[in-house]
């Protein structure tokens, strides 16, 4: 068997300001931190050992990994940082309050945003100054798949190639996966590893910090899930 462990990164400097972040690049606060650690701290008690990491190239999900592995002792093991397992792009909504968003576009048009499998936000033009298209962490991306904004269905299209082309890989290889990434982003993996239907999916939540650790058979079947 092989375990897969989920972290969402800890609580960030906007999600201590209730911002909608998505792709803005902020860092931890300084429980976000605390809460990276005390994961790391988890994972050691439960003996959980890795042989390679995943993360976004976000600052918020990297800082969660580095502090996690660094309280377990595995600061070393291999790590990869791809776009795709990014937040979802919030798209117009990026850096505005949730609550003064809900008081202007209303709270079920608000919920709808964030919580719909299927449904966009307000789209950012890609002339936007705060478009991910000016970043050059993208410089490589074709800009025809930079988005400008991202419901849960178009991040878990762009998540699931990554998973099928380098985590799954992993773990059919009987390696150990810590995936330190953002809560939609794991959504969407949550979503495909467990067969969750498009209506489910938007009662999932993943709490900031906290492990989630999956036992994998030989098929990728899921053998037990628990909480740390």
């Amino acid at each position: 068997m092989s375990k897969l462990v989920f972290i969402r990164h800890g609580q960030s400097e906007w999600n201590l300001k209730n911002l909608f972040t998505g792709w803005v690049d902020v860092n931890l606060s300084e429980k976000g931190e605390e809460e990276a650690k005390e994961a790391g701290r988890k994972l050691k008690e439960a003996g959980i050992e890795f042989d390679q990491a995943y993360t976004s190239v976000l600052t918020r999900a990297i800082k969660t990994l580095h502090f996690a592995l660094e309280e377990s002792g595995q600061l070393w093991i291999p790590e990869t940082k791809t776009w795709r397992l990014n937040e979802r792009h919030y798209g117009a909504l990026q850096g505005q309050n949730k609550a003064e968003a809900a008081e202007k576009f209303g709270d079920e048009q608000v919920h709808i945003w964030r919580r719909s499998y299927d449904v966009l936000p307000p789209l950012l033009s890609a002339d936007d100054e705060g478009s991910a298209a000016n970043d050059r962490r993208y410089a490589n991306l074709d800009p025809r798949i930079v988005p400008g904004g991202e419901n849960l269905k178009v991040t878990l299209e762009r998540v699931i190639p990554f998973w099928e082309d380098h985590i799954a890989p992993d773990l059919l290889a009987g390696k150990n996966v810590i995936v330190a990434a953002h809560g939609n982003s794991l959504r969407a993996l949550t979503k495909y590893i467990e067969n969750i239907s498009d209506e489910d999916i938007m009662n999932v939540e993943m709490a900031t910090g906290q492990p989630v650790v999956y036992d994998l058979d030989s098929k990728l079947n899921i053998v037990s899930k628990e909480k740390l």
